[in-house]
Formats: structure tokens, C-alpha cells, sequence
């Protein structure tokens, strides 16, 4: 089925007895579950799979998020977190240890910059950034202690689309895991297991609830016994999914492919007309065909995604007067929700990373960073016109 209906569908849970269940997941707000035998409880203990003895192990109503995720991504199993940041630092914890190497793109969200220098100053872990528009430079710097290659199927805030497909197989014929996050694209654009991805990694906060209104995350994997292998280390970590989140992130998930499709919509008549103002010096959005990773975006991604970026004539003093002028949109640091968000990357999402690694990753001074809601485009237009001229 297509993933609109499988959006929709993917909800449903095994039948409870008499034949009937609730169209709606409930929630199951309970943070222990009682046991009538001593060995049952025991045996509950032993895994990720088994029945439910404490929420921060498992949760029905997160595990019908883990389940429904996963099957949007076409991977075989999932851990629910409580943050997108929880996911990935969980998941790079349970795979890293002192001496490792690890290669991630250069455009990353600073979050994650930040998680990887404090691997890196802190135990040890061996860090370098590899140009993900071509496998080769991945081939050059790969060696025997590199274990997890990490990537981002569109960056924040560049809008860069690594070669995934090329980029995983090497690393699968490297032994490394390839960790993609699919935050900015969702299952919808882009479902990175199918590329040969190992761990694919979401903060539902984004697309996936949709609604500015909860703060989660995900992990799905590929193979069930490396989820095996990263849960105990996330039951340890206790960035645990919280049911009601979990129930916010499930009632957002049947929209998500129609609301990814006006964002999608949005974003291309705001990017196109945005390159076409004379006080804009530069666009980024990834289905433009002057961008670089048009070529691999055409190939990975089913849309252009939902956000763009852009550098105004006047710099740092023009970008940050111009997110104060909006008023159909707004002025937050989030993305992915219905209302459409704008902010300034390098004093927000990327003020961990100096000057040159701005530049490294394509941002400048000014670059303003917006997330197309679903509003009508000509509506979101028109104020960023006025916002443009006010500028």
C-alpha cells in the first residue's frame, strides 16, 4: 500500500479478546505493571519484546509508536525516547566506546555537533567529517577502529542530501553501522533503511507529530538484534518515551504524508520566489536545480522537504531584522510543525560550532532559516515580502 494509507493503517494493534479494539491507541499512563508469579516477572525482565513490567523498559502505548514507525520506515524494530537528542545520543552510547572512530557529514545539526565533541573530549572517540556527496572520501578515511558512520538525509540548515546509497554500502563493506537522521525528510520523502541504513534516527518533535505541541524521538533499526544490542544501554540512559508523548506522536502520524505535501508545496513557490528577490544572495532548498545535491536529492527524496534556508544582501543585521518583521510566521526554534517557524541558525540550533565550522558547514552570519508550515502559500508570501522590504 501506499504510504498514505499505510500512515493511516499502520495504527492498528493486535485485537484485544472478544474480537474488538478502540480506533484510537489508548493511553497507558501506568509507570509499573503487576505480576500474578515471581517467575514471571523474572523472565519479563529479560528483554525489549517481552510483557511490560516498568514504562522506562516499555510502555503499550509507546510500543504501538515504536511498532508504527517502524513500519513506516521499513525496519524491523524501534526504541522510543524522550527527545530527539535522547535517540541520538542513546544510540551512539550504545555503539561507541573509548578509541572508536566515528565519521559524520560535515552539515550537521548542532546538537549532534555538540554530542560528538563531547564523545571526543570526553572518552576518547576519535571524530573526522567526511564529504557525503561522494563515497570515495569516505573510502579514503575509513579504518579498522571506525564504527558508526552519521548521516542526515537533508541538513540542517543547508538543505545538503548525502549519497546515501554509496555511502552505506561502503560502510556495510567496512563493517561500520550507518546511522542516517531522517528528521527533515520523515518516511515520507525518504526511507533510509531501503538506501542501506542500519539506524534510522527522528525527533518526532518535528514532521512526525507535527504539531508543536509534544518533544519525542525514535530509533528504528534494520535488524532487530542490534536494537537488542543498543536497548539496555537506552533502559540505562532513561530518555525514556513517555506514553502521553507517544499518544501525541501517534495522532499526528495519519496526517503526515498530507501534511508533508503541502510543506513540500510551501516550500518550493517560497524558495523559487525567493531566489528570484533581489535582496537574496543565496537559497537552499534541495529540489532546486542549483543546488549541489540536486542530482542526489532527485534520487533519494520523493519531495523537497519543508524547509528553507536563505542569505539576505545586508548579513547578520539584515537576517535578524527580517525574522523580527514576519507575522504569518513565526519567530521559535522548532521546525516541522503545522504554523510556519523561522530563526537564525548560527546564534540557535548551530551556536555550538565556532566561526570556521560554520563556514565548513555552509552557514553564514545571516543565513535565516524557515520551516514551511501548511498555511496557503501566497498568504506566507506576501509576508515575507513585507518582511523582505522592511529588511
Amino acid at each position: 500500500m501506499d504510504i498514505q494509507t499505510r500512515a493511516v493503517h499502520a495504527l492498528r494493534d493486535d485485537p484485544a479478546p472478544g474480537g474488538s479494539r478502540p480506533l484510537s491507541v489508548p493511553i497507558v499512563q501506568s509507570s509499573a505493571f503487576a505480576f500474578d508469579s515471581a517467575d514471571a516477572l523474572a523472565e519479563a525482565m529479560a528483554g525489549p519484546d517481552g510483557p511490560y513490567v516498568y514504562s522506562r523498559r516499555g510502555n503499550p502505548t509507546v510500543r504501538v509508536l515504536e511498532r508504527t514507525v517502524a513500519a513506516l520506515e521499513g525496519g524491523a524494530a524501534a526504541i522510543a525516547f524522550a527527545s530527539g537528542m535522547g535517540a541520538i545520543s542513546g544510540v551512539l552510547l550504545a555503539l561507541l566506546r573509548p578509541g572508536d572512530h566515528v565519521l559524520a557529514q560535515r552539515c550537521l545539526y548542532g546538537g549532534t555537533y555538540a554530542v560528538l565533541s563531547d564523545l571526543a573530549g570526553r572518552y576518547g572517540i576519535e571524530v573526522e567529517y567526511v564529504d557525503t556527496q561522494d563515497a570515495a572520501d569516505f573510502e579514503r578515511l575509513v579504518r579498522p577502529a571506525t564504527r558508526v558512520l552519521h548521516l542526515e538525509t537533508i541538513a540542517n540548515p543547508t538543505g545538503q542530501v548525502p549519497d546515501l546509497p554509496g555511502l552505506a554500502a561502503a560502510a556495510r563493506r567496512h563493517g561500520v553501522v550507518t546511522v542516517v537522521d531522517n528528521s527533515l525528510a520523515s518516511p515520507v520523502l525518504c526511507r533510509p533503511v531501503e538506501h542501506g541504513a542500519d539506524v534510522v534516527v527522528h525527533s518526532t518533535t518535528k514532521y512526525l507529530a507535527g504539531h508543536s505541541d509534544v518533544l519525542g524521538g525514535v530509533a528504528v533499526f534494520a535488524d532487530p538484534e542490534l536494537r537488542d544490542r543498543v536497548w539496555p544501554r537506552t533502559v540505562e540512559l532513561g530518555a525514556s518515551a513517555d506514553p502521553f508523548a507517544a499518544w501525541l506522536t501517534l495522532r499526528g502520524l495519519p496526517s503526515l504524508p498530507l501534511r508533508m505535501r503541502q510543506h513540500c508545496a510551501g516550500a518550493r513557490l517560497v524558495a523559487q520566489r525567493l531566489a528570484e528577490h533581489e535582496r537574496v544572495t543565496g537559497v537552499s532548498w534541495p529540489w532546486m536545480a542549483d543546488h549541489p545535491s540536486y542530482r542526489l536529492a532527485r534520487q533519494v527524496l520523493s519531495g523537497g522537504g519543508g524547509m528553507v534556508s536563505f542569505d539576505l544582501a545586508g548579513g547578520r543585521a539584515a537576517g535578524r531584522a527580517f525574522i523580527e518583521r514576519v507575522r504569518v510566521a513565526r519567530l521559535a526554534l522548532s521546525l516541522g510543525g503545522v504554523e510556519t517557524l523561522v530563526t537564525h541558525p548560527a546564534s540557535t540550533s548551530h551556536r555550538e560550532l565556532d566561526g570556521q565550522a560554520l563556514a565548513a558547514a555552509g552557514i553564514g552570519a545571516g543565513t535565516v532559516r524557515m520551516s514551511v508550515g501548511i498555511e496557503h502559500p501566497e498568504d506566507l508570501w506576501s509576508d515575507i515580502e513585507q518582511a523582505l522590504e522592511g529588511s
